[in-house]
C-alpha cells in the first residue's frame, strides 16, 4: 500500500511484477495481495497495456486500521499480547490491563492515520520502501 502511495497515481500505475521487484517479493503472492485489497475498496486498478495498480485519491484516505484489517482480520487487535487462547476481560492475563490501554492507544493511532499521510511523511523523510536499501546482515 505505501509503496503504491509513494509511487503510483491514476496516470501512473504498476504491474505486479514491476512491484514484486521493487519490494522483493514473490510475485504471485502479491498478486493475491493486491487484488485482495482491490476488492476491499483499498487501491484501484486498471486493466490493459497501460493498465495496473494505483491508489486513487480516495484510496490513499483510508485509514491505516482498515488496511491492516483487510490483509489480517481484527484478531491482532483483539489477541492476548501473551498469545493466551482463554485471555478475556472476565478471565484477564498478567498483562491483560496495560495491553489493553497500549491497544486502544494504537487503534486510535492507526484510525486516525491515513495511508496518504504516511506516504507524504515517507517521501518528505526521503525513506526507501525497498528492503534492499537497508543492511539486513546480523552482526554479532
Amino acid at each position: 500500500m505505501l509503496y503504491l502511495a509513494v509511487h503510483s497515481h491514476e496516470e501512473k500505475k504498476h504491474g505486479v511484477k514491476e512491484v514484486a521487484e521493487a519490494l522483493q517479493v514473490p510475485g504471485p503472492f502479491l498478486a493475491k495481495l493486491l487484488q485482495h485489497l482491490s476488492r476491499q475498496g483499498l487501491i484501484s486498478s486498471a486493466k490493459g497495456p497501460s493498465g495496473g495498480f494505483y491508489l486513487s485519491k480516495r484510496d490513499k484516505a483510508a485509514p491505516l486500521r482498515q488496511v491492516i484489517e483487510a490483509v489480517d482480520g481484527p484478531e491482532p487487535f483483539r489477541a492476548c499480547i501473551l498469545g493466551l487462547p482463554v485471555c478475556s476481560s472476565d478471565n484477564p492475563c498478567p498483562l491483560h490491563n496495560k495491553a489493553l490501554a497500549y491497544r486502544q492507544g494504537l487503534l486510535k493511532l492507526l484510525e486516525a492515520q491515513s495511508i496518504d499521510e504516511l506516504a507524504k511523511r515517507i517521501q518528505r523523510m526521503k525513506l526507501s520502501l525497498s528492503p534492499c536499501d537497508y543492511d539486513t546482515t546480523i552482526h554479532s
